[in-house]
């Protein structure tokens, strides 16, 4: 059914306006951002088929389907989103735009908090930069004196070992940074979080030598889509 022909108090947006967007369901609230479907697929569908779960062909490997709630389309790329019918420029760039706008919302967050305050926000952020990525990525977390964010960057491509993390790269960036205190994080592709012997021993590697400027690791977070990991919180740190 199309929105037209819903009851106006039905009808998303006049819903959102009328009790609140906490009354809207996941595919109700998308709506409202992509505002028409296309012939044949109206936009309620288009939106309930983007949160659907992925399908994998099991001989191409090809992806087909949603993103697997809503979750799964905030750690989305953009070059991902164009393989949906429907969605175009226009849309594309509103939802990317709103994923930004999240990303920002939580560094803000992150500058005006201890971090060791607000672990969620920090897996949160983390998961909005690094989760949807298809390769490994290695990034930090540069923390002040009060353990408030300075700066995220992501520093190293590939499969992270103790021999493609250079400890010399991350005590340059922290010195720049005038930092006191930092935050590792990487991705795991695979969507499995569990820290492999390479990212532990990475993990005590950058510890030692830090420690030599007196610059603390407080966490080593691993992220996929829909999943997080503090190494810290789990006792592998």
């Amino acid at each position: 059914m199309s929105l037209k022909n819903l009851p106006t108090d039905a009808q998303p947006r006049e819903k959102l306006l009328a009790r609140g967007p906490a009354a809207l369901a996941d595919a109700e609230l998308l709506a409202i951002l992509l505002r028409t479907g296309i012939v044949g697929k109206g936009v309620l569908q288009m939106a309930q088929e983007l949160l659907d779960p992925p399908v994998v062909d099991a001989d191409t490997g090809s992806v087909s389907g949603g993103f697997g709630g809503i979750a799964g389309l905030l750690h989305t790329s953009a070059a991902d989103l164009t393989r949906i019918k429907g969605l175009g420029p226009a849309k594309c760039a509103e939802l990317v735009a709103v994923m930004e706008l999240a990303r920002r919302a939580l560094a803000q967050q992150l500058r005006e908090r201890e971090i060791l305050d607000s672990l969620d926000a920090v897996k949160h952020y983390l998961q909005l930069h690094l989760a949807h990525k298809g390769h490994e990525v290695f990034a930090v977390l540069f923390l002040d004196t009060q353990h408030r964010l300075l700066a995220l960057e992501e520093m190293f491509r590939g499969t992270l070992t103790q021999t493609s993390v250079y400890p010399r790269e991350v005590l340059l960036r922290v010195l720049h940074h005038h930092a006191a205190a930092v935050v590792l994080a990487h991705n795991h592709p695979s969507g499995n979080v569990q820290p492999s012997s390479a990212d532990r021993a990475l993990t005590h590697t950058l510890q030692s030598a830090l420690a030599v400027i007196d610059v603390r690791v407080l966490d080593h977070v691993i992220v996929a889509p829909g999943a997080a990991l503090s190494m810290a919180e789990t006792g592998w740190l």
